[in-house]
């Protein structure tokens, strides 16, 4: 199946298709509102998608809230570092509202290393470095072996090189013989002041070794010197590595996504992880 589509309607930027039978809204423009709703509406309706979801301001919330959205997430101060941000869901069919209630159990169990950061070293001859396009290739490869389905074109080197060109970063650790043993980015949006720590992949041979929570110590820092303001994930909620990942290095539960993203091979429920990157 094809992934989804990232378009924009006016001013606001979706990405819809059948892979995850769904519509997120990656950023709301406030112009936009309120006929963006009816808009996607339509669209969620015109392609039978079962779900929608906006991260939306606070101050636009009770639009959504009489269109029958619901809150599955929150972050403060989401946006610029002033307003709180919401993560609120349409759904169009009861069944995918159903949550398991192992999510439940793998936060409670994830919690218990909330701020317990391990140092995080490399071996000697390894190198962290800045993804480039010289990486496309085998940071496709390493995608294409980890992930059996992605909501993004993830394991195609053309589409890792045009979002290198926007405000996409990549970042890679090496073995000392140049192996690519580990991967991540972050996807910058520059007007909200946040950014998402994403597409983390660790090579099956070298898992282990904290070389995710290596990655995102990097990234906050970058990121912290772009300019960024909250640094937030949407993490696979049953994954245990991923969301203790975020809790160790300091990051805060802020809800869950149900249903919601064909990822791994099938669809899963995804939680919200938070961190302030100011003080």
């Amino acid at each position: 199946m094809s992934p989804d589509t990232v378009t924009t309607i006016d001013g606001t930027l979706v990405q819809h298709g059948r892979l995850s039978d769904r519509i997120y809204v990656m950023h709301l423009s406030p112009a936009d509102l309120p006929g963006i709703l009816d808009d996607l509406d339509a669209l969620a309706q015109r392609e039978r998608y079962t779900k929608i979801f906006v991260k939306v301001p606070a101050s636009a919330l009770p639009l959504f809230i009489a269109r029958g959205y619901i809150v599955e997430a929150r972050v403060p101060r989401f946006f610029r570092g002033r307003e709180d941000g919401y993560f609120a869901a349409k759904f169009f069919d009861a069944d995918r509202r159903q949550e398991s209630a192992d999510v439940a159990a793998v936060i409670a169990a994830v919690r218990e290393k909330a701020g317990d950061a391990r140092p995080a070293g490399l071996p000697p001859g390894w190198k962290y470095a800045p993804g480039s396009e010289d990486d496309a290739d085998d940071l496709a490869a390493l995608y294409g072996e980890v992930f059996a389905t992605y909501p993004f074109p993830i394991a195609d080197p053309g589409y890792l090189r045009e979002t290198m060109a926007g405000d996409y970063r990549y970042f890679t650790v090496r073995t000392a013989d140049g192996r690519l043993a580990a991967a991540s980015s972050a996807e910058i949006y520059r007007e909200d002041e946040n950014v998402e720590m994403t597409d983390f992949a660790v090579h099956p041979d070298f898992r282990g070794q904290n070389l995710s929570g290596l990655l995102l110590s990097r990234m906050e820092g970058e990121m912290r010197a772009a300019g960024m303001k909250t640094a937030f994930t949407i993490a696979r909620a049953l994954s245990y590595p991923i969301n203790a990942t975020f809790a160790r290095a300091g990051y805060a539960w802020g809800g869950t996504l149900v249903n919601n993203t064909n990822i791994c091979g099938g669809f899963e429920s995804m939680n919200v992880w938070y961190r302030p990157l100011v003080r």
